[in-house]
């Protein structure tokens, strides 16, 4: 490894001792993976000449950014380098006249927002850790609340410059709208956590910033209610930015952990929506929401106007991981069911908790099916939590799939997921995707351990 100080003479750049255990795991911290090196690149040459030295010498090496991520696609495995690319966080260029945007993965999705959103401009992606770069959203594909108007991470990619396994770089994507010139390589690399290549420029699209915002809470009597209320503001549709579920069970840990509340107590669950857009659109969408909820069977119709307040909604949806993890270890599962199947599933979850005695809190995105899972392991020993807990996301995703589900919607596969994601994809398709991989990284040494790999 004594090698990568001639690429990088900054030896605060390059640590090959005592490496911290932060970079050897993921945000949750229980997955621990071993490297022989940190390399902390600046540039795309600097990528280009570690990744070159480390084909050469047969090295793996795990790219990361903000290390956020929930499923251990951060996760080193061998003696090999850890490229993290924290440090390549500058925004190159913001093109109003094509809407669009140059930076390096690095680059933190909160403060990019903030920065296009001083400009008038907009970028929709949403995930609910802010703190995560852009390069990590676009390695996994990221989603988010605002995905049922605007879609997700992969929406946004004009283009990407990339660094392959062997050094080479290449760039695939413009700044254009429209490209049907030959195969599209940036749509292999988003969503492929970090297994095919190293991000090192994005082109992101951007568009022009809502002039207003609004925020709604819907209580139902209980999430079947709540559901085919979903079902029917879709069919309408209003267009809202964001549609949320939870039920008021979970909306309780929130409370707790937040000392704020919601209101409507004696609800059953909550659909919470956001509208954006023109003043006159926002206003009519809700009013015409308000008119479909309430023929559905909801408890009320709350417009929160307030700016305070609706932060304080937000909040409460937005630490439910944070306040189950401060009760209890969990883990974590984000699978996408059919938006029509969402009640029938979380009533099959309710019924699996009474089975085995496992609490499990569910919430996510009613807008596109994709349940979040905290599976809760309480006071198990670690043996009792290792074979209950696989026994129970065994029977959850096998439910899942049996309506037509998925194993992710934006956490991704790395480690933890791998053995349902195995169980549930077509031996064609992995072969497929393992001749891809090969393609591009002939000798996997890019995270050659997790995701669609063995």
């Amino acid at each position: 490894m004594e090698e990568l100080y001639r690429i990088i003479p900054d030896r605060d750049r390059v640590i090959t001792e005592n490496i911290e255990d932060k970079y050897l795991s993921d945000t949750l911290g229980r997955l621990k993976g071993t490297a022989a090196a940190l390399v902390f690149p600046k540039s795309t040459e600097e990528v280009s000449a570690v990744m070159r030295f480390a084909y050469e010498n047969d090295i793996p090496v795990t790219p990361r950014g903000a290390g956020t991520n929930l499923v251990g696609s951060t996760v080193p495995h061998g003696e090999g380098i850890i490229l993290d690319l924290s440090l390549m966080n500058r925004v190159l260029e913001i093109d109003e006249d094509t809407l669009t945007a140059v930076v390096e993965p690095g680059v933190v999705l909160r403060d990019f927002q903030a920065l296009v959103e001083s400009k008038g401009l907009f970028y929709p992606p949403d995930p609910g850790e802010k703190t995560a770069t852009i390069g990590g959203n676009i390695a996994t594909n990221a989603g988010g609340m605002r995905a049922v108007k605007y879609g997700v991470t992969r929406d946004y990619v004009r283009g990407l410059e990339l660094v392959l396994a062997d050094g080479r770089v290449i760039t695939a994507g413009t700044k254009n709208v429209k490209d049907a010139s030959g195969l599209s390589l940036k749509h292999l690399i988003i969503g492929s956590e970090g297994t095919l290549a190293v991000i090192t420029k994005c082109i992101l699209k951007l568009v022009p910033k809502p002039e207003r915002s609004l925020s709604v809470v819907v209580p139902f009597a209980d999430l079947n209610a709540g559901i085919a209320g979903v079902l029917s503001i879709i069919r309408a549709n209003a267009n809202p930015t964001a549609i949320e579920f939870t039920e008021r069970s979970v909306i309780e840990l929130g409370e707790k952990f937040t000392g704020l509340s919601f209101p409507v107590a004696e609800a059953g669950a909550y659909i919470i929506l956001t509208f954006d857009g023109r003043e006159n659109e926002v206003l009519n969408s809700a009013e015409l929401v308000k008119s479909v909820a309430m023929k559905a069977g909801a408890l009320d119709y709350i417009t929160l106007e307030d700016p305070a307040k609706a932060a304080d909604i937000w909040k409460v949806r937005g630490c439910l991981v944070k306040a189950v993890e401060a009760v209890s270890e969990q883990e974590p599962v984000d699978l996408v069911v059919p938006i029509n199947r969402t009640a029938e599933f979380i009533r099959f979850v309710h019924e699996t908790e009474v089975k085995t005695g496992m609490q499990m809190v569910a919430f996510g995105h009613a807008g596109d099916g994709n349940v979040h899972l905290c599976i809760v392991r309480g006071d198990r020993t670690e043996e009792q939590w290792e074979k209950e807990l696989h026994e129970v996301m065994t029977t959850v995703y096998n439910y899942a799939y049996s309506l037509g589900g998925l194993t992710s919607g934006e956490h991704g596969i790395g480690i933890a997921k791998r053995p349902y994601f195995f169980s549930a994809t077509a031996p064609e398709n992995l072969d497929v995707m393992r001749s891809i991989k090969t393609a591009l990284d002939a000798k996997h040494i890019l995270n050659d351990h997790i995701s669609y790999l063995k």
